[in-house]
């Protein structure tokens, strides 16, 4: 289990049969507070509501509590404790569910599977198998595109993972944004210690001690928001979607688009858009005045959004079933990151993992590389780069006058962390024990930014795709030896024409940026004054070997690799779809339902969670090298591969359209992926550019 931990809690051997005061439940199991305060309080349904209210910073007193409504019951193989209450623990006024601390070794969808988890994901329950990662970081460190592809990575396998950007949810707020999918939940009107702690820290988050310190006599309009005044209305949370999609139905209001929610009706979509327009009557200036403390609304608005943000997280992981959280905010001085701490545990208890995850840049070309990335970026748009890289300055300079990076206090407190330097050059890993922890190191440890292309194809076609039968290991028809032959032709061709483009880049780059030059470089450690390499993997069946077999390879560096050979279909394989529904109707109605999960009888019989599996190793393989790389696989496994790159739902996966003849370009940027396909021209014996091509789902096989 991997979480954070503070002194208190690391003193005590077992908090988790005793609540603190300020968590809104008496020691009968009734709440103390309002209603709105108890809405922060998920049910004591299961091991959550056992862990209820430890305020891991505190000396205050403790005290036992009786489960409220039954949490046991839900643990149906954790029956009720008959023996007496422990005597190290004081003022026990009735039995209490045992609340062991439960095993947390890996779940994966496909592979792994138990009474509470039969599809393998991660149980509601096994709160300690979950993971929220808190980032940490000045801003155009990089921590936002950090963020994307670590939830587009933690999703393909199967662990459900959302960002919760802070920033975002700021800037609609402040009006300056589209408004999300999704509304904010109510917050206290009485907050708690930790609650307080948390707004305190957030009026201090970008502002010097110096700052801080200032006079209690200046007037009202300078003075700080007492700790019990109401906070602004609930505005709209922002997320990003791994998958880049929003529900399509939106409604117009001041200018800007909200989107209602999917899960409120009517009534609450114009109490909600009401909020939302007192919130943020007009736009707000997002300059760096906006970070400026004596900005009292602007303060308001951004405790508002911080304390949001962070419960709309929780609620995710405690209620909706979620794998994995991430708070993407600056998170950059020690009290804030203790009063998160402070608020997860609060709410969620001490079996919730919690990592700390630090971007630093401290190479002036990629800080400069960020700046420019950021200056096109939602704050700056269309403003004078000049102007509005001064501008960024100075905010930045704001938050460096507090910023406190990780270290020795997360250190000597036990606390999970792990610190990226310059966007992959350099990694420090501290206690991260968990199995969702480890698998964010080891991603982690093959990020690079280098300038590259990677392409994905299909093999030619074969004898038994000639007559309809899957699987098999037949060689390629005549067909398939013209496309494979055109494909080498193609390469070469593209090869060429990348080379020269990034030589012609790398000559325009210029910082300050000038005007019109919105195209940020991709910073790289690796030499420039020699073309990049260019690797060609094949699976290791005949269609896809013979489909390689046309580039030189004294230009290109040729492999096989079984983990891109095509599904195994079992007992069925070489058959057509016809004659498996002729034959196993029941099996072909199966696979018809949940392509996903359905795994084909027989000896070494596969499903597409065994693919995303056996395929983990070349993804991350591909995010780790620096040359351009060519694979070459079977429908299976490009729709697969296509899914990661491109951050698509699980329920497209399967259903993926990907026929012969067509070829996929990926080339990895600062701001994401750019994505092109060609499809081959039997006619021309060349590839025709596909403009505005989108991939989509098809319909059974």
């Amino acid at each position: 289990m991997t979480s954070a931990k503070s002194p208190d809690s690391a003193a005590r051997g077992d908090q988790r049969n005793m609540n603190h005061r300020s968590s809104g439940i008496s020691s009968n199991g009734t709440s103390v507070g309002s209603g709105e305060e108890g809405a922060l309080m998920p049910p004591p349904k299961s091991v959550v509501g056992r862990a209820l209210g430890n305020d891991l910073h505190s000396d205050a007193h403790k005290t036992s509590q009786a489960p409220k409504g039954g949490v046991g019951s839900a643990l149906t193989d954790t029956p009720i404790s008959t023996a007496p209450p422990s005597p190290q623990i004081t003022g026990l006024t009735s039995a209490s569910t045992p609340s062991r601390v439960r095993a947390t070794t890996l779940d994966i969808p496909g592979l792994t599977k138990s009474k509470v988890s039969p599809d393998g994901r991660i149980a509601q329950r096994d709160v300690g198998a979950k993971l929220v990662i808190v980032m940490v970081g000045l801003p155009a460190r990089g921590k936002s595109y950090i963020t994307k592809k670590l939830a587009r990575y933690l999703n393909w396998l199967q662990h459900d993972t959302e960002i919760f950007n802070v920033g975002e949810r700021r800037r609609v707020a402040a009006g300056k944004s589209p408004s999300p999918a999704k509304f904010g939940r109510p917050l206290d009107k009485r907050p708690s210690n930790v609650h307080k702690d948390l707004l305190d820290s957030v009026r201090r988050l970008s502002v010097s001690v110096g700052t801080m310190n200032q006079n209690d006599s200046s007037g009202p309009e300078n003075s700080s928001p007492p700790d019990h005044a109401p906070l602004p209305p609930p505005v709209v949370p922002a997320k990003i979607l791994v998958n880049g999609e929003e529900p399509g139905s939106s409604i117009s209001q001041n200018g800007s688009t909200v989107i209602p929610s999917i899960d409120a009706g009517p009534g609450q979509f114009h109490r909600d858009s009401e909020a939302a327009r007192e919130a943020s009557p007009e736009p707000m200036d997002q300059t760096a005045n906006f970070f400026d403390p004596q900005n009292q609304r602007a303060v308001k608005l951004r405790e508002q959004v911080a304390l949001d943000t962070l419960d709309e997280l929780l609620e995710y992981i405690l209620e909706d079933g979620g794998s994995v959280g991430i708070l993407d905010a600056t998170n950059s001085t020690m009290e804030r990151r203790k009063a998160v701490v402070d608020h997860i545990r609060a709410r969620a208890g001490p079996e919730l993992g919690i990592l700390f995850l630090e971007s630093s840049c401290v190479d002036q070309n990629l800080l400069e590389a960020n700046m420019r990335l950021k200056l096109s970026g939602p704050d700056y748009k269309g403003q004078d780069p000049m102007t509005a890289l001064e501008d960024f300055k100075k905010r930045v300079a704001l938050y460096e006058k507090s910023y406190v990076p990780l270290g020795e206090y997360e250190e000597s407190h036990n606390m999970a962390y792990i610190q990226m330097i310059d966007v992959g050059r350099k990694i420090v890993s501290h206690q991260t024990n968990g199995f969702l922890s480890s698998q964010v190191v080891y991603y982690l440890l093959n990020f690079n930014l280098s300038p590259r292309q990677i392409w994905i194809t299909r093999h030619g076609e074969s004898l038994d795709d000639a007559a309809g039968r899957i699987g098999g290991d037949s060689g390629l028809s005549e067909n398939g030896k013209r496309y494979a032959k055109a494909l080498a032709r193609f390469i070469d061709h593209q090869r060429q024409k990348w080379e020269q483009y990034q030589h012609q880049k790398n000559q325009l780059n210029n910082f300050p940026p000038r005007p019109g030059d919105s195209t940020p470089p991709n910073p790289s450690y690796i030499p420039r004054d020699r073309p990049r390499n260019f690797c060609v993997w094949s699976s290791m069946m005949k269609r896809a070997v013979q489909t390689v077999e046309y580039f030189n390879e004294d230009e290109y560096d040729v492999k096989q690799m079984r983990m891109l050979d095509e599904l195994h279909s079992g007992q069925m394989e070489g058959m057509t779809y016809k004659e498996i529904q002729e034959q196993y109707p029941e099996e072909y109605a199966h696979r018809k339902k949940d392509k996903l999960f359905y795994r084909y009888p027989g000896p070494g019989g596969e499903s597409y969670l065994d693919i995303i599996n056996r395929l983990r190793t070349v993804i991350v393989e591909v995010e780790r090298t620096t040359d351009h790389v060519l694979l070459v696989s079977h429908r299976s496994t490009a729709r697969v591969l296509l899914a990661y790159f491109r951050g698509l739902k699980r329920d497209m996966v399967a259903d993926l359209d990907v026929p012969m003849g067509m070829l996929y370009m990926l080339e990895p940027k600062p701001y994401g992926v750019e994505f092109k396909a060609y499809q081959y021209n039997p006619e021309s014996d060349w590839f025709d550019y596909q403009p505005d091509y989108e991939l989509h789902q098809v319909g059974a096989q």
